[in-house]
């Protein structure tokens, strides 16, 4: 598996940045595009998205580092090396939403509306972001048959780029692509309804992502660990129960994501 891009021989820009480039970059201009229909500052979202993935950069660090201690304590300097590999999604999430509740409430934007917008666009990131993990040959799973893979009609480039450590793998990272891009789709559909609430896409999004990320989990060979829990399934766990809270928490109350401007500067 070739990982480099581009080699201009005193640099290398490799596939996975590519991938998590055009995965940004994707969800970017959907953010953008709806948060131009609810009338927000332009420049406020580019600050806020350009901030949030600093942020989520050190979360998704932070993230696998704690869970990968053992490690880093016999090699701290590699902390502060994550082109080395080594960032966890559930870390990116968790750092770039918290600064944006920070950035939200300092601008006096409506926080969960500002999170409704951010979501579908998060979830078409992952979904091409992923693609960045196969050619870096991580986020796999456990060791199948040539057969196995070749019953699925996948294109030849996948089947030879499972092929890890020896043995073939089951291509993990395509179903959560796949998983999150129909997400990303019937997110959009449900923007649309005229009824939804505000809370509602961001609780969805929470289980959706939830539910995919405990099933993938599960036929996943390289998990980050606590003790026997696989941390991912946990946390997912979390995100779904979070999501259900927030869902039930918007059918109280009165402010629709469409009809009414919930994006205001409160």
């Amino acid at each position: 598996m070739d990982r480099v891009f581009l080699d201009l021989g005193f640099f290398q820009i490799k596939w996975y940045s590519v991938f998590i480039l055009l995965g940004i970059i994707s969800g970017y201009l959907v953010i953008r595009k709806e948060s131009q229909k609810k009338g927000i500052s332009q420049e406020f979202i580019l600050d806020m998205v350009f901030y949030s993935l600093i942020f989520g950069i050190i979360g998704a660090r932070i993230y696998y580092v704690l869970f990968n201690s053992s490690y880093y304590w016999k090699h701290p300097l590699e902390i502060f090396m994550p082109w080395h590999g080594g960032l966890a999604i559930h870390g990116g999430i968790i750092g770039g939403l918290l600064f944006q509740c920070y950035y939200s409430k300092k601008k006096k934007y409506h926080m969960l509306g500002m999170f409704d917008i951010l979501v579908v666009g998060i979830l078409i990131g992952q979904s091409i972001g992923r693609w960045g993990n196969f050619f870096n040959q991580e986020a796999y799973g456990r060791i199948v048959s040539l057969h196995y893979l070749q019953s699925f009609h996948l294109p030849k480039f996948i089947i030879k780029g499972m092929y890890i450590d020896g043995a073939y793998r089951e291509p993990t990272f395509l179903y959560e692509s796949i998983a999150s891009f129909i997400g990303f789709l019937v997110l959009l559909l449900i923007r649309k309804n005229k009824k939804l609430k505000t809370g509602q896409l961001t609780g969805i999004y929470l289980i959706w992502y939830g539910i995919e990320r405990m099933m993938i989990e599960t036929f996943r060979s390289d998990s980050l660990m606590l003790g026997t829990i696989k941390v991912a399934q946990l946390v997912s766990l979390i995100a779904c129960m979070v999501g259900l809270l927030l869902i039930i928490k918007s059918l109280k109350e009165n402010k629709y994501y469409i009809s009414e401007k919930v994006l205001y500067k409160s």
